[in-house]
Parts: C-alpha cells; sequence; structure tokens
C-alpha cells in the first residue's frame, strides 16, 4: 500500500507539473507576443480628419472623398481637404448601444454610374430603440448628386432572428462580383449554438444579389430547413472582409479568450464555433473538447493567442509601398493598438509587422484607396482618418 500511495502521488505530481509548465509556456506565449517590439516600417502617417465619432466604415468616393460611418448613426462625407461635412439625410434609424450601431459602408462597384452603396447596421425590432430586440441589417441606397442625402434607401436582408443583445453584430461587407454580396455575422454573443444551425443567420457569412435575391448557386438553397442566403457558418464574430486578389473572400473574427482567427470561407464550410477553438472561454473554460479542431471543421488559416481583438481587413495589390508590400494582408488590432502587416505564402501567413502601434490609437478599419495607399480609421470619440504614404 504504500508503494501504491508513492505511485499515485507521483502521477499527481506529475500532472501538477505539466500543467504549471503548460501554463507557463502559454503566460510566456502571451508576453512574448504582446512585447514585440514594433517594426519600423517605410511609411510617414498623415492625418487626413479628425473629429469622427467612433468611425466604423471607411468608403471612397470620387474626387478623393471619403465616406465615414460612426457607430452613434451617422455617415458623413469627408472631403479630399480633410474636412468632416454634417450628417448626410436619409440614413435610417440605427440600434445603436454597446458594439451596435451604424457599422460597415462600401460603395457599389459601379457607382460613378448608379451613386449607390451598401451599408449595415443594427436594425431594432419591434419598439425601435436600443433596448428592444435587435439584428444586423443591410440596406442599399443612393447617394445624391450634391453627397448630402440618401435616396432610395432599401433594407435588402435582415439576420433572423431578432434577439436582446448588444454584442457580436459582425457587419463587414464585400462585393466578389458586380452582383453579388458578402456580409458577415456575429453569433450575438448569448445565442452562441446557432453558429452550428442553418435554421438562422447568427455566426454565418451569407451571399445574396444586390437587390436582396438569393444566388440560385448558393450551397443551401435546396437543403429543407436551412435559411437559402447561407454561405458558411460556425462564425463567431467577424468585423474583417476582404476580396484577395486572386478572387477569394477572407475574413477574420474575434475569438473567446485568445483564439482570434483568419479564415477563407468556402461555401457550406463549417468553421467550428462554438465546438472549438484555440482560445477559452472568459471563465477560462476549455471550449467544447479542448481541442483546436476536429473532423468537418474547417481550420482557421491564422489564429492569434492572445486576442488582438481584429477590426477592419484589407489586401495591398498596389505598388505603392514597393514589392515588399505587394499581396500582404493589413489588419487593425483593437487591443493592442496596432496594424498588422502580414506577409503571406499563400494562404499561410509567414510574418507579421506591427506598424502605428507608437500612436497608442485602436484601429478599427484599413483600406486600400483608388490612389492605391491605405488608409485607416481609429476607434474613438476624437477618431481620426489616416494615410499611410511611402517614405
Amino acid at each position: 500500500m504504500p508503494g501504491a500511495r508513492l505511485s499515485l502521488l507521483g502521477v499527481l505530481w506529475g500532472v501538477l507539473a505539466g500543467w504549471c509548465a503548460s501554463t507557463s509556456a502559454f503566460a510566456a506565449e502571451a508576453s512574448s507576443q504582446q512585447a514585440t517590439p514594433p517594426v519600423t516600417e517605410p511609411i510617414t502617417v498623415q492625418v487626413v480628419a479628425q473629429g469622427l465619432a467612433h468611425p466604423w466604415g471607411l468608403a471612397f468616393l470620387p474626387g478623393g472623398r471619403f465616406l465615414v460611418t460612426e457607430r452613434g448613426g451617422n455617415l458623413r462625407v469627408v472631403e479630399a481637404n480633410g474636412m468632416v461635412g454634417p450628417p448626410l439625410a436619409g440614413v435610417p434609424r440605427v440600434s445603436a448601444g454597446g458594439q451596435g450601431g451604424l457599422l460597415d459602408v462600401v460603395t457599389d462597384a459601379a457607382f460613378e454610374r448608379n451613386r449607390a452603396l451598401y451599408f449595415c447596421f443594427s436594425e431594432a425590432g419591434e419598439g425601435g430603440n436600443s433596448t428592444a430586440l435587435n439584428s444586423t441589417a443591410l440596406a442599399r441606397a443612393e447617394l445624391s448628386a450634391d453627397a448630402t442625402r440618401l435616396s432610395n434607401v432599401k433594407v435588402i436582408f435582415s439576420q433572423q432572428p431578432k434577439v436582446a443583445s448588444s454584442l457580436h453584430f459582425g457587419c463587414r461587407i464585400a462585393q466578389p462580383a458586380p452582383d453579388l454580396l458578402f456580409l458577415t455575422l456575429g453569433e450575438r454573443y448569448n445565442r452562441s449554438d446557432d453558429a452550428q444551425t442553418l435554421d438562422n443567420h447568427h455566426g454565418k457569412v451569407v451571399r445574396i444579389h444586390t437587390d436582396g435575391r438569393v444566388p440560385a448557386d448558393n450551397p443551401f438553397v435546396k437543403r429543407a430547413g436551412a435559411l437559402p442566403e447561407i454561405w458558411s457558418h460556425g462564425h463567431r464574430n467577424p468585423q474583417g472582409a476582404a476580396m484577395a486578389p486572386d478572387g477569394r473572400l477572407w475574413i477574420h473574427e474575434h475569438g473567446p479568450m485568445g483564439g482570434d482567427e483568419i479564415n477563407l470561407p468556402a461555401p457550406a464550410a463549417n468553421f467550428g464555433w462554438p465546438l472549438v477553438s484555440f482560445g477559452l472561454h472568459y471563465n477560462g473554460r476549455a471550449v467544447g473538447n479542448g481541442q483546436p479542431t476536429q473532423p468537418g471543421v474547417t481550420a482557421p488559416v491564422h489564429h492569434w493567442t492572445p486576442s488582438i481583438a481584429p477590426s477592419g481587413m484589407a489586401f495591398v495589390s498596389s505598388n505603392r509601398y514597393g514589392p515588399g508590400w505587394q499581396g500582404n494582408l493589413m489588419v487593425g488590432s483593437l487591443k493592442f493598438a496596432y496594424l498588422a502587416r502580414l506577409e503571406l505564402d499563400g494562404t499561410r501567413v509567414v510574418r507579421e509587422h506591427k506598424l502605428l502601434a507608437e500612436r497608442g490609437k485602436r484601429i478599427r478599419d484599413v483600406r486600400q484607396g483608388p490612389d492605391g495607399l491605405l488608409y485607416v480609421l481609429t476607434d474613438a470619440a476624437n477618431g481620426e482618418l489616416l494615410r499611410l504614404l511611402p517614405r
């Protein structure tokens, strides 16, 4: 019996030692990632505009002007000289609160001909205020010739069902073809299990025509019990979306405590949330079975632990910054307040550079402009629109 007790104590000691080692390793990894010094990059930061109230989405207008959404519900034109215009008329009321409000905006591929744009926002249900049920909605509108108002505003998609939550709206838009749109949708935080079922829009990427119709080749069009707009599922809170130069959709999404992911949504693909994650629940409990992947789940092409809280996403296709930047992927970090420049080998991230960290500003959006330069929005009560100039 004494030998058995000693053996048992040895096993317990081994388990404890292993746990301590893994915990120390996790802490060391977190410390090393957070402590990575910024890399000196050949760029100069130019402040284009200031005084934007928690700007969220950025789009480009002819003549060097910009469209900027403010989370509280305003859409503004920023002139080429940086002057911030008054709120545009015609924007529908949004359910502003928490992470909700007026979020992403893109101009149509044929904007110079049709003046059309698309924006997504948190849409209130019955009651019409921030405490009512709400969900992410996508609208189409036309910008007046004098750029002072929206007309012909029409909601072309509304996430179902609406729930009482101020979290995880997702809400990034990408246009893969002249008549198609992708929209990322969060799982609303308290409805995470919905991301694994197809009878709702929570935790999904949806694909629709620009007038709201469902494309006939969507993967679940003919599946009973599935909503036909769904393109992929198992997402948590995707706040970045961009079309790669090869025409593929890339997104990123917030993990829980760790495990932010970059994913390549594919038709009918399941990305695992909340069954698997490289992160932990906020109470420290493992997600699902404690394994980051499992059969039937598409693994991310990249992940961050600890979480960087990613927002905004853009590919560099221009040569304005030299050949070393062409094909790079840019991702903003809200948590650590830097802009990540990711070097890629195919779909694999091979190196990360941290830009703008010395400014200490939360990065909400990043876009490549028609001039081939990168533009960045900082998330603050006095938010900025920045232009990155090559030295």
